[in-house]
């Protein structure tokens, strides 16, 4: 896996993007950078265009105009830099596959050979097992594993082809607090050698960990993170009484009810709130 460079070329580089599919722009004048090698949440309304973003981060989606680079190239050329962990995978729950398919699964596309599996192919998979501390499951039946196995499978499926950028959207989505835990501790610990975005609801547990948080509904702003109290959330998520709020101090860009350059503004995520 090639480390990444922390020193010249950003992980995600986007300039006045643009994004609409048959209406209205789901995202407009998007611009910010995102350093190789941050643990980054985005967070924003449920059709704030989070899911949309990470689609034209893996090359997915085309920008209808503005120009966006990963790793210094367009995302189609970086794909093979990339690893990608869906909110939820469409397979027949009675289908007789194992953990270590479903890893296996990794090596596809991305300039892998087609045909049967290379050595090389079942080693990455076995060391993505070891990364999720998930090897002890390698032969068991997929749908015979608790949510916080199979999730440590699907990141380890993403892990196989060696990214340098991982994408993971809502992946402790419906999982205990403590198993939500577990995870994020796994992916600080992947953190060490990789960039990390993450789309998460869970802004109370993430922001123990991550350190930059982009705030997507229909434009984006990029935040350092510290957790507090606040009125936004009933504004930006559409009368939410009970919510985690995230401050965020010395704001890049503007956002619903916040001009742009503004200091000291709140926002949240929504969906699975959490009292203080």
């Amino acid at each position: 896996m090639t480390a990444p460079d922390v020193t010249t070329v950003p992980a995600v580089s986007i300039r006045d993007l643009w994004f609409a599919y048959d209406g209205p722009p789901v995202l407009r004048e998007v611009s910010f950078d995102l350093a190789a090698g941050d643990f980054v949440s985005i967070i924003g309304p449920n059709g704030g265009g989070k899911t949309t973003l990470l689609k034209l981060l893996l090359g997915l989606l085309s920008p209808t105009r503005g120009s966006l680079r990963v790793f210094g190239r367009a995302p189609d050329a970086a794909r093979k830099r990339l690893g990608y962990m869906p909110q939820q995978i469409s397979l027949d729950t009675s289908f007789p596959v194992t953990a270590i398919d479903i890893v296996l699964m990794g090596r596809l596309g991305n300039g892998f050979p087609a045909g049967p599996f290379r050595r090389a192919d079942r080693e990455a998979a076995e060391t993505a097992l070891r990364d999720v501390e998930a090897h002890d499951l390698r032969n068991r039946g997929f749908f015979s594993l608790s949510g916080g196995q199979r999730q440590r499978i699907l990141i380890a499926r993403a892990l196989a082809s060696g990214p340098d950028l991982l994408l993971l959207d809502e992946p402790t989505a419906s999982l205990d607090p403590a198993v939500q835990d577990d995870l994020y501790e796994l992916l600080t610990r992947l953190n060490r050698r990789m960039t990390i975005m993450l789309v998460s609801h869970d802004i109370g547990v993430v922001s123990k960990h991550v350190r930059t948080v982009v705030c997507v509904s229909g434009q984006v702003a990029i935040h350092p993170v510290e957790a507090i109290s606040g009125e936004l959330a009933r504004v930006l998520f559409h009368g939410a009484e009970d919510v985690k709020l995230v401050r965020h101090d010395q704001c890049e860009g503007g956002h619903p009810g916040h001009p742009p350059g503004t200091r000291h503004a709140t926002h949240t995520t929504a969906g699975h709130s959490e009292r203080r």
